[in-house]
């Protein structure tokens, strides 16, 4: 499929789930991807609510993206969530600042304390929620589809731009002047928690920076790969 005709059906995608799975939420984590998809709800004027997730962990380079969405989206704010202060410091004093480096439970811990509950308070009453995943980023989302049941929030879970190529995501953001994380040049291809993200090398897959201590097989945070089952997609 070619990107233009790549482009109508995300277009299209978005517009039903505005239409028939509100109240519908995007979760904007401030890459490229995610950056595409703000871009084209607020272009479009697609009812679909945006949040984001404030792990305070981020690098100085995406709180400056976080503020230039807010000037050049205002018709499509960002709603931030921040994780339990109590949670956070919990682990931290038990645990140690970095101890997500001592193992993948830790460092699973602390995805669990700065993601996943302030997720699961942003998705509460939430009919279907939107993600920029596409399935070349990882092996673990190669068996994604578009539209799947996320049954351990209870909703419709969507990936708008899974058959998208990282030219592709580019070739938009150029044409459209879209803003996007200065870390980008830097070489980072994925951006998160910033002790936990690191440039890639030449010809180095485009998760590699992210928990680069771990297996592969492994490198998610638990926003996207527990208690999800592939459904049939959307009509077109």
């Amino acid at each position: 499929m070619d990107f233009e005709h790549k482009l109508a059906d995300t277009l299209a995608i978005l517009q039903r789930i505005a239409a028939e799975h509100s109240p519908a939420v995007f979760a904007n984590s401030y890459g490229a991807e995610d950056m595409v998809l703000t871009d084209l709800i607020a272009r479009h004027g697609i009812g679909i609510a945006l949040f984001s997730l404030d792990t305070g962990r981020l690098p100085a380079e995406t709180y400056d993206l976080m503020a230039k969405v807010r000037t050049s989206y205002p018709q499509a704010q960002v709603v931030t969530f921040f994780p339990s202060a109590a949670s956070v410091e919990r682990y931290v004093n038990d645990k140690g600042i970095n101890a997500f480096y001592e193992s993948v439970d830790l460092r699973k811990e602390c995805c669990r304390i700065r993601k996943l509950e302030p997720l699961s308070r942003a998705l509460a009453g939430k009919k279907a929620w939107v993600t920029g995943l596409r399935r070349e980023q990882s092996p673990t989302r190669s068996d994604m589809t578009v539209q799947e049941w996320d049954a351990s929030n209870g909703l419709e879970k969507f990936n708008p731009l899974l058959e998208w190529i990282e030219k592709e995501v580019w070739a938009y953001i150029k044409a459209n002047g879209v803003p996007y994380n200065a870390l980008h040049d830097q070489f980072y291809p994925s951006i998160g928690c910033a002790p936990c993200t690191r440039s890639v090398a030449m010809g180095e897959d485009v998760r590699a920076g992210r928990w680069w201590w771990e297996n592969p097989d492994l490198k998610e945070c638990g926003l996207h790969s527990a208690g999800v089952s592939a459904i049939s997609p959307l009509p077109r």
